[in-house]
């Protein structure tokens, strides 16, 4: 089972999450998602909402992230993949955010707030450049925009456990399971789950289904 955590880029500087990239490839993390602090993040609970306000704040920017990641290369980091909004990536320019993104080292991108049905330009730009583009797919996801997020996904799904948004949960929904072994039937791509993960008991619940846990307030909270 791949562990995935979350790190928000800039809080409470970038040497710091420097630090902490270094630290989890010591301790064999498989991927790392790291966050683009946004001011208006849709999918993000109070955890990582407080963190992206302390980054923003500490004045993080998309140049700071990309020059501290490019300071990184060349010291066997886990793949790391960039959690950004879209509204960021536009503001960059679309190209110039992925050509950046490759040369300072990303693996891929997740971009929660990009229907997949309007992601066609930036995967084929994503794909020219080496990048993933990992898509989201949740519970409430009809069978028609399944297929579109299956057509537009590459490098894993990021499954999400429950509508609404990120944050620790007691307990994941048990129709989870089902869920995930019809998305096995349909897509030869691995299944990464996120949204609420924060205990072993949830890992031990997904290890007969999943390829891999994503965990973001647990950890931005521990960083905190």
């Amino acid at each position: 089972m791949a562990f995935m955590p979350f790190v928000t880029a800039g809080d409470p500087d970038t040497e710091t999450t420097a630090a902490v990239l270094l630290a989890l490839r010591d301790a064999k993390v498989d991927l790392v998602e790291l966050g683009f602090p946004y001011s208006d993040p849709i999918a993000d609970g109070p955890v990582i909402q407080a963190s992206y306000t302390r980054a923003l704040g500490n004045a993080i920017t998309v140049e700071k992230i990309f020059a501290m990641m490019t300071s990184l290369k060349g010291q066997g980091l886990p793949p790391v993949l960039a959690m950004v909004s879209f509204a960021i990536i536009f503001r960059h320019g679309t190209t110039t955010f992925i050509r950046d993104a490759a040369a300072a080292g990303f693996s891929g991108l997740i971009v929660p707030d990009l229907p997949a049905d309007e992601a066609e330009d930036l995967l084929a730009f994503a794909t020219a450049a080496g990048l993933d583009l990992v898509q989201l797919i949740a519970p409430t996801t009809t069978a028609r925009r399944t297929q579109q997020i299956l057509q537009a996904s590459t490098g894993f799904l990021y499954c999400i456990s429950v509508a609404g948004t990120t944050g620790v949960r007691r307990d994941l929904p048990p129709e989870l399971l089902d869920q995930l072994r019809n998305l096995r039937t349909q897509s030869r791509l691995p299944l990464a789950v996120g949204f609420g993960i924060s205990g072993p008991e949830h890992v031990a619940n997904l290890e007969s289904v999943a390829d891999g846990v994503i965990v973001g307030s647990a950890m931005v909270r521990r960083i905190a």
